[in-house]
């Protein structure tokens, strides 16, 4: 368990509880390994997080195998291994951009217990767990220390074979539905919302649905609405939906509005499509991004501050002027992976094909996997 840095809390608003593992990530093509990269949905988000500079603390264990430097340390369990993810790429199967790679856990992390979490408040919660190490307890108590709790559905309804490939099961067997009322927002990809009765759960949480192509949808209680996409070239969806809550849950706590704050959510999902592993945002697209940000968020306060009932599902002027501010900004980004790609591209290494240098806290490009599709 750790906490930001201290130079963080100069732009520090509300502090953010993150719940979940880290993992190693292995992605194969072809029956051959392309990368290794640092996973687990907590690495994306608390990388997004950074980049805005909200403050937080993360909970998360990994076993004395672990083998990527971050910032933030773990708890080490010295009787277990790290979780370990293998996604098995299907580039033949283009029809449905989600469906082009198969999960499988081979090594699981002890769960993440109530114990394990801090005895303080926080003003934001995030339940992020990707391979069965949230605990319906856990979620309770995240729930009695944390204001407003967000929650990835991954968290709670996945379930494995003997293989260790992922299986999904409905929310209402996962053993966390009474807790449903209990969270703010329920985030789901729209084949995970397939698992659940979107029309009860939206009675008394928001619901989050991401659309890939077409951006996403925030349902509640008395109203939609959905959020633009921004174009992306991916290479790895990996991360994309944590990156997507990181966004999200950054801009609410800078206190933008719900529509804006998602479309934040929307931003990041597609700078993470365009990096295989974990994405690196340089320092000029972090400070332009959170200028952007800061202007934002003088046109209105925090929908949060409303009851579950009156929060608004109409987009607020400028929203638009907003959206496209943010596709500007992420020409910053874009131009960057290019000319690393442009350099990669005159290596003799490009031979090969793929580059799997030691982590260093930059994203493994490779070359031959490429889609284009917004997030």
């Amino acid at each position: 368990m750790v906490t930001t840095n201290p130079q963080t809390q100069n732009h520090r608003i509300q502090s953010v509880l993150i719940v979940g593992n880290y993992c190693h990530d292995v992605l194969l093509q072809r029956g051959a390994v392309v990368a290794e990269t640092l996973g687990g949905a907590a690495s994306f988000i608390s990388n997004v997080l950074n980049c805005l500079s909200v403050s937080f603390h993360l909970t998360s264990k990994v076993g004395l195998d672990f083998k990527y430097p971050v910032n933030y340390n773990p708890i080490v369990v010295p009787t277990s291994k790290t979780t370990v993810f293998q996604a098995y790429f299907d580039l033949g199967c283009s029809e449905n951009a989600h469906q082009d790679r198969v999960l499988r856990r081979v090594e699981a992390c002890d769960p993440i217990n109530p114990s394990d979490l801090p005895d303080k408040r926080f003003g934001f919660g995030m339940a992020v767990g990707v391979g069965g190490e949230i605990l319906p307890e856990t979620l309770e108590k995240m729930v009695e220390i944390c204001d407003t709790v967000f929650v990835d559905i991954q968290a709670l309804i996945r379930g494995f074979e003997n293989n260790g490939t992922v299986k999904v099961v409905g929310l209402k067997e996962s053993g966390f539905y009474h807790l449903i009322p209990r969270l703010k927002f329920l985030k789901a990809s729209s084949e995970e919302a397939l698992f659940m009765d979107v029309e009860e759960v939206r009675q008394w949480c928001c619901v989050v649905v991401t659309h890939g192509t077409d951006g996403c949808e925030v349902f509640g209680k008395d109203g939609e609405m959905k959020i633009g996409p921004f174009g992306a070239n991916q290479i790895d969806p990996t991360g994309a939906g944590d990156s997507f809550l990181g966004g999200f849950v950054g801009g609410l706590v800078h206190g933008l509005v719900v529509p804006d704050a998602t479309l934040l959510g929307n931003f990041f999902g597609s700078l993470t499509v365009a990096q295989i592993g974990l994405p690196k945002f340089d320092l000029r697209l972090a400070q332009r991004v959170k200028e952007e940000v800061q202007r934002r968020k003088l046109h209105g306060t925090c929908d949060l501050e409303l009851s579950d009932d009156e929060l608004s599902f109409t987009k607020p002027s400028g929203h638009e002027e907003f959206h496209a501010s943010l596709s500007s900004t992420k020409l910053v980004s874009s131009c960057s992976i290019q000319e690393c790609q442009r350099d990669l591209l005159r290596s003799p290494t490009t031979e090969e094909q793929v580059i799997r240098p030691q982590y260093n806290g930059q994203p493994k490009l490779l070359l031959n996997f490429v889609f284009d599709e917004p997030i």
